[in-house]
């Protein structure tokens, strides 16, 4: 751990920049790094060459990896299957489970706070002739669990909800949910991307049926990720999106990606140790960035529910201050206004939106994703410019 916190530390001070944006992606921890390294030149195997040492060696560092991954979330290690990462686990987990189940129904349900990747997933089998039904949420980012219930029919096959809000942080009753889809005989499916790594999560006792899962967005690397299939009780079925080899018990053909499954499975283990202790002290330095600025600030105020969130968590709207121009003046402080998915966009978030929040704030809005190797020393800091400028801002605003 000081060994990676030092090198991260000497990287930000070259480069002068603190970063506050870990929703949208987390530095590669360097003992995932160590971890990798080896299996892009020494032990280059094709896992699925099995009549040489190559391959028989990179094929067990493949299923070690898989029962690594599965210790983190309570899954059994035949239940993982390697992706590209949380995008492409939610298109095969919706689209496989619509297509493998259309003959008993074609109703989904899903919240209208979801990830991209979820909502167009579902637009596009809307397209295909699936009812999508979007179920709201509260102010505080929570939905109804009765609505839910209202919302089920006997042609309802699949619920979607994500364990976690990228953009708020809020977390879902996901164990509820799990025991009212059980009850009715619907798959469960769960975007876990943020919450993984962060905050316990078990799809045995959740009763979660599918379960996305991301590296990256706990200090693993980019382009890999996992869908949780349950095997039993009950036994999932998909239909596959890529086609060719029957790799990953034929759910997703293609070589895979030894070196990403390496690292993503030393994420999994570090998350797994040191969850409790991070997650503490994570949350200590969000509620001293939150206080100091709120403090100074009596108009800006939190969007989201500030007790059931990720502890990394933090999302503030600023009255009278436009986001763009806020963060353009943050020179060397990376935060971000929503989803990294949607910052190309010019609307307001969509999340914050369905929460309620007016247009004004929703385009004042600014997410605080803290991070592993963030510190106190950076949260003050980012907290007095924050201030200064927000304050700054304002009157430039009164005077024109």
């Amino acid at each position: 751990m000081k060994l990676g916190f030092l090198i991260l530390k000497e990287i930000s001070r070259m480069r002068k920049i603190i970063y506050m944006d870990h929703h949208a992606t987390t530095p590669v921890d360097p003992r995932v790094l160590k971890s990798m390294l080896p299996y892009f030149t020494k032990k280059f195997g094709n896992s699925a060459s099995r009549t040489h040492r190559l391959g028989l060696e990179t094929e067990k560092a493949v299923r070690n990896a898989r029962k690594e991954v599965a210790r983190l979330i309570h899954a059994d290690p035949r239940e993982i299957i390697f992706t590209s990462g949380a995008t492409e686990s939610n298109n095969l987990a919706i689209k496989g489970v619509a297509e493998a189940y259309k003959e008993k129904g074609r109703h989904i349900i899903t919240v209208l706070t979801e990830h991209k990747a979820v909502l167009d997933s579902c637009k596009r089998l809307s397209m295909q002739g699936f009812q999508v039904t979007y179920l709201p949420v509260n102010r505080e980012g929570f939905l109804d669990l009765k609505a839910l219930e209202r919302a089920i029919t006997d042609q309802t096959i699949l619920i979607s909800v994500m364990f976690a809000n990228n953009e708020i942080g809020v977390i879902q009753p996901i164990a509820e949910i799990g025991k009212l889809a059980r009850k009715k005989g619907v798959l469960f499916h769960c975007d876990a991307a943020q919450a993984a790594g962060k905050v316990p999560v078990d799809v045995k006792a959740m009763r979660i049926d599918l379960l996305s899962l991301s590296a990256h967005k706990m200090y693993g690397p980019k382009g890999i990720g996992a869908l949780v299939v349950r095997k039993s009780d009950p036994q999932v079925r998909l239909v596959p999106m890529i086609d060719g080899g029957g790799h990953e018990t034929g759910f997703r053909s293609g070589t895979l990606n030894v070196p990403g499954i390496v690292g993503f499975a030393e994420a999994c283990r570090i998350s797994r140790l040191q969850m409790g202790k991070e997650a503490r002290r994570i949350a200590s330095l969000r509620d001293r960035l939150r206080d100091k600025i709120l403090n100074k600030l009596k108009n800006a105020s939190v969007n989201g529910s500030q007790k059931n969130r990720l502890p990394n968590n933090l999302n503030i709207s600023f009255p009278s201050v436009e986001t763009g121009v806020l963060m353009a003046h943050l020179k060397n402080i990376a935060v971000s206004s929503g989803s990294a998915c949607t910052s190309m966009s010019l609307e307001p978030s969509y999340v914050l939106k369905a929460l309620g929040v007016p247009e004004d704030l929703r385009r004042s809005s600014i997410r605080f994703g803290l991070g592993r190797f963030n510190t106190k020393e950076e949260v003050d800091q980012v907290a007095r410019r924050v201030v200064e400028l927000a304050k700054n801002l304002k009157k430039r605003r009164k005077m024109v």
